[in-house]
């Protein structure tokens, strides 16, 4: 619950949130409130999309960063700016860099998406240099912090910096202005280090104190989640980095105290689901959203009963999707609903052992989608790795019944995600 007495509840004031939404014009985009017709008749509910996915680098970032980088004295010296990013927030930086003539270097982590990297040399143009390095985003904040060090420079926090929270704070102004006093009952809000989330619950335990904030994190990075179950920072001992826009092991100081005070609950939400309602709002809406910026959608499947007939708002955060990473997200989506599945089978090594698996196992409408056999001549069973695709959820218990009783020694694999990552 929230504490509103806890010093963190009061350290964004509206006044330096109003000068950061100054600073701001001209430089970033007023992203439209736009009620979506889909999700509110599938919800009973008014559901309201704050749209940073048409912010000018498609996500909010740009708003932490110019706030932060055009507030630094001009009179100290190494105004070089260095900040590490999963791929927005160094948008936002290269954008913000350019814009004020500065020189920049941007690490992100190896495997960014390319979409977001080139976008980064695009924003940033001449005035950027750009480091791939780490699996993670914290991997390669220790790189940039040491490389900052080294040299005097600047360093551009993504999340944990009350001039970056103050920027994005401005998403929540501009939210209340728009909803022209309206009550707004819920609003969801994803969660990677807590910056947005910080700057969000600030305004509206000002401005709307009545409305119940839900941070939203995925399932495989609840750093944020499990800190605040804890009640201290902590950090996550794995991490699933699919999510890459809101995959951060441990969350930030400043945003772990202001959620702390100021958020109702933080919800935790299946990549699957994630994958799923990512390809439900291009194939229904015509909106190319990247994974973080789907999580606040994901996160209504929980909610239905709570907000039903009520005004909902979904911060919808970022659309720096790259299309290559299409497949695996369809991947990911279809096991979510149950409908590939995927096993490790023993097969006996001897003509038939297949035609006798695709004839007695599978069922009508079942398809081998997947199939690798590698043969052990002294022994007697080889390991098959097998993907099926079914008719529906539940479907998966036949195939296992009619594999045991057909002999077929077997694992089911589905949540097995690391293996899966090899093979599929």
């Amino acid at each position: 619950m929230p504490d509103l007495e806890a010093p963190a509840a009061t350290a964004v004031t509206l006044a330096n949130v109003e000068a950061a939404a100054r600073r701001l014009k001209g430089v970033i985009t007023k992203t439209p409130l736009m009620q979506n017709l889909g999700l509110s008749r599938n919800y009973d509910a008014t559901i309201l999309l704050k749209r940073e996915d048409l912010q000018v680098v498609r996500s909010y970032k740009i708003r932490g960063a110019y706030n932060k980088i055009a507030t630094l004295p001009t009179t100290v010296p190494g105004r070089q700016i260095v900040c590490a990013s999963a791929g927005n927030h160094a948008q936002g930086v290269a954008y913000a860099c350019q814009l004020l003539g500065l020189q920049g270097d941007i690490f992100m982590p190896a495997q960014t998406p390319a979409q977001k990297v080139d976008k980064v040399r695009l924003f940033g143009k001449d005035m950027v240099t750009v480091h791939l390095t780490g699996r993670t985003f914290d991997d390669c904040y220790h790189a940039a912090q040491a490389f900052c060090d080294a040299r005097g420079s600047t360093f551009v926090h993504p999340f944990d910096d009350l001039a970056i929270v103050e920027g994005q704070a401005t998403v929540g102004l501009e939210i209340l202005k728009a909803a022209h006093d309206a009550p707004i009952d819920f609003c969801f809000m994803p969660i990677g280090g807590g910056g947005l989330a910080s700057g969000l619950a600030s305004v509206f335990r000002q401005l709307s104190p009545h409305t119940k904030l839900i941070g939203v994190q995925p399932l495989g990075a609840p750093s944020m989640h499990d800190a605040l179950a804890a009640g201290q920072r902590q950090a996550l001992a794995s991490l699933d980095t699919f999510v890459d826009g809101a995959a951060v092991k441990c969350p930030g100081e400043l945003t772990f105290e202001i959620c702390q005070a100021l958020l109702d609950e933080v919800h935790l939400v299946p990549e699957g689901q994630v994958c799923e309602d990512l390809l439900k709002m291009y194939n229904e809406e015509g909106m190319v959203l990247e994974p973080a910026g789907t999580l606040a959608i994901s996160a209504l499947h929980a909610y239905a009963d709570q907000i039903r007939g009520k005004t909902v708002v979904c911060i919808v955060s970022g659309s720096n999707n790259d299309i290559t990473r299409m497949e695996d997200i369809k991947e990911r989506a279809q096991r979510h609903q149950g409908l590939k599945h995927y096993f490790m089978v023993r097969f006996n090594q001897a003509p038939g052992a297949l035609r006798r698996f695709v004839n007695n196992v599978l069922a009508e409408g079942e398809d081998i989608i997947q199939f690798q056999y590698i043969k052990k001549n002294n022994k007697e069973k080889g390991p098959v790795f097998i993907g099926v695709e079914v008719q529906q959820r539940g479907d998966e218990a036949g195939i296992m019944a009619r594999m045991a009783a057909e002999g077929f020694g077997f694992e089911y694999l589905n949540g097995q995600q690391d293996f899966l990552s090899l093979l599929v």
